[in-house]
């Protein structure tokens, strides 16, 4: 896969696992790993830019002993996920306009 186009994707699965709720890192890597490969050393720097944009916001709350970063989706992440699912619907008509050979 087009590494621009699953950059892209990694950012909307995150987000869309923070819809469901605040998580955290490890958390939110066994959510979406069933469905795309993501690591940690891939996942941190996503999630740094997604709170760059306001796409989602921070807080550490005590674990076990220890600090845990928990990450929660912001407006402009939800609005993030709603622009995807329409790139997606374009896509999807390109798709169909490749596959039949042009015919439409």
């Amino acid at each position: 896969m087009d590494t621009q186009l699953k950059k892209g994707l990694l950012d909307v699965c995150v987000l869309s696992v923070l819809r469901e709720g605040e998580s955290y890192g490890y958390k939110i890597i066994s959510d979406i790993a069933p469905y795309i490969e993501i690591s940690e050393s891939t996942l941190y720097p996503i999630l740094k830019r997604l709170e760059s944009a306001g796409a989602v916001t921070t807080h550490s709350r005590e674990f076990n002993g220890r600090l845990r970063k928990y990450y929660g989706i912001t407006q402009k992440g939800l609005d993030k996920i709603s622009e995807f699912i329409e790139d997606v619907k374009e896509f999807e008509r390109i798709y169909l306009f490749i596959s039949r050979g042009g015919e439409l």
